[in-house]
């Protein structure tokens, strides 16, 4: 009986223990989930500039870009060197241009010890160019992506995207921007580098002088750093030397979505976002982007000026435990003691999307949950929605749990019809490819299917909080034409590029 009575009571006290460390653990978590770096960063580097990649054009007219995934090591600002990826160097990669109507070719090196891909994000392009998880680049293989560009001028940007290693890959700094120009001019600022800045903003968490890609128990959102990179450049500044710059913002960030503000409360036009100009300059005192969203902001500088781009707490409703509670100091703009003149501001940008009057040829339902849309986890041989060349459709898209949910579609720009229950705010009026959902709400997409037709490769929609995706928040679309059948997929290997993957669906074959 005594020996019972020890055994129960040293039961007892492994319980009492292993709850008590779980709730000091719980309170530990609770302390260290929220971040403030306001007022305690040191601008005290120049912010990086990535170069312009250099290019040839042949006598076919194809410009040909050559990209390297490759290992180095980078200077993040934490004494010692950091194990890194980039792309034609240790970090994040060169800024790709071209221009509306050019052919261009990228060539693409795989040089890291893992498969890899590269995914042209927000740019319009035939499936098998998309650099999806059908299109993976195995060690030592070069991949070599061709089209036409076919779209108005924008801020796009390229990254790998392996199924289930997305995260991993972007977070070690494979990425880049792809500024696509168009012909027809617009007075806004436009001299890379001087007035007209790439701003890659980027939050990372360190073991050391390492990399730290690790989550917390309750950072469901994937990881949140407390030290912020612009450019891959810890406290960076950048002298400003114009009455305006345009700042070309992107969220690169694994999880984090930032509210954008400058200390001193000035306003700020924003001229464009994902798919390109908005229909006009929209006034803003603060702009919210998350993962993979990007907006070109044009500020106004005076003669000496110092003022801090910083990010606040993004939802009203926070949870620390996303990042909703950090305040982050991210980059400081210095004016010159003189600055050049720069162009007003035009009225007016571009036109309008103008999906809102065609004819709706199929409505499609898409909820965002846990770890999977409703049709199920991400599955790379299941093709869930069949959409028809040449038609508009119309997307609901629903965040139906409480967790931070973006949407990104690959391929098109959208038109936001409906968002949180009412109409778009003027920021959300022109073409978009991504696009925060609050918890519980929806978002009416409007979208046209256009020019690539290919029943055996697919797109891609998803979450593009990137672990999230990772863990099967993702889907697959093809674009076939009318009575084109839809077979099975298969799987590439890494190495086969000439092999195409097939698509089938898990309810059959599709045909119209």
């Amino acid at each position: 009986m005594r020996t019972a009575l020890k055994l129960f009571a040293a039961v007892v006290t492994v319980v009492v223990l292993a709850v008590g460390s779980f709730a000091a653990y719980v309170a530990w978590s609770f302390a260290q989930a929220s971040v403030d770096t306001i007022g305690e960063v040191d601008f005290d580097r120049p912010l990086a500039i990535p170069p312009l990649a250099a290019s040839t054009v042949d006598a076919q007219g194809v410009r040909t870009f050559d990209l390297s995934m490759q290992a180095g090591e980078s200077d993040l600002g934490r004494g010692a060197p950091t194990p890194t990826w980039g792309f034609n160097g240790s970090f994040l990669g060169p800024t790709l241009r071209a221009t509306r109507g050019e052919q261009v070719r990228v060539n693409v090196a795989n040089r890291l010890d893992e498969t890899s891909t590269v995914h042209w994000h927000g740019m319009h392009l035939p499936a098998a160019m998309d650099g999806g998880p059908h299109q993976p680049i195995a060690p030592g293989a070069r991949w070599s992506p061709h089209w036409q560009v076919d779209q108005p001028a924008a801020t796009l940007w390229y990254h790998p995207h392996p199924h289930g290693e997305t995260a991993k890959h972007v977070y070690r700094g494979l990425a880049g921007m792809f500024i696509v120009d168009d012909e027809r001019e617009i007075a806004l600022p436009k001299v890379y580098g001087v007035d007209d800045i790439p701003v890659l903003v980027q939050d990372k968490a360190f073991d050391g002088s390492k990399l730290d890609d690790t989550h917390g128990l309750f950072q469901s959102a994937g990881i949140l750093g407390d030290t912020v990179l612009v450019n891959g450049t810890p406290g960076p500044f950048l002298d400003v030397t114009t009455e305006r710059v345009r700042l070309r913002v992107l969220n690169g960030s694994n999880a984090r979505v930032y509210r954008f503000h400058f200390d001193d409360n000035r306003a700020y036009a924003v001229v464009a976002t994902d798919g390109g100009l908005l229909p006009a300059p929209v006034e803003a005192r603060e702009l919210l982007l998350s993962p993979g969203e990007r907006a070109e902001i044009v500020v106004d500088v005076r003669p000496g000026d110092r003022t801090v781009l910083r990010s606040t707490p993004p939802f009203i409703e926070s949870n620390r435990f996303t990042g909703d509670k950090d305040r982050l100091d991210i980059l400081e703009l210095r004016g010159a003691s003189t600055l050049r003149p720069s162009p007003a501001l035009p009225a007016t940008l571009a036109p309008a999307p103008d999906l809102a009057d065609d004819t709706v040829g199929a409505t499609r339902q898409i909820s965002l949950g846990g770890s999977n849309t409703n049709f199920g986890k991400m599955d790379l041989e299941r093709v869930d929605v069949v959409s028809r060349l040449d038609t508009t459709e119309a997307w609901d898209v629903t965040n139906s749990d409480g967790q931070v949910h973006n949407f990104h579609i690959h391929d098109l720009q959208f038109q936001v019809i409906r968002y949180a229950g009412g109409p778009p705010p003027a920021v959300l009026a022109g073409w978009k490819d991504t696009i925060l959902i609050a918890p519980n709400e929806s978002v009416e997409l409007r979208m046209r299917f256009t020019d690539f037709a290919d029943a055996e490769s697919p797109y891609m929609f998803h979450c593009h909080l990137l672990r999230h995706e990772d863990q099967g928040l993702m889907g697959q679309f093809v674009v076939a034409r009318p009575g084109e059948q839809v077979g099975t997929i298969q799987v590439p290997d890494p190495v086969d590029h000439a092999a195409k993957p097939k698509v089938s669906n898990m309810h059959g074959d599709y045909a119209y």
